[in-house]
């Protein structure tokens, strides 16, 4: 069984590559959860820069 990790995307980047990393990680189009982070309230800038600093870049 292969591990997966959570990684910042450097191929799915616009800003960081965390949205591409989370697509990636999901096996979902980066699109959808850039959607998702701007709809859902609660995700936020400030979420997405925690997330931005914590995650490892691939």
């Amino acid at each position: 069984m292969e591990t997966k990790r959570l990684y910042r995307s450097k191929s799915n980047r616009v800003i960081a590559g965390v949205c591409g990393g989370i697509g990636e990680y999901l096996g979902i189009d980066p699109v959808i959860v850039r959607i998702l982070a701007i709809v859902i309230p609660g995700f936020g800038w400030l979420a997405y820069l925690i997330c931005a600093l914590v995650m490892p870049s691939q």
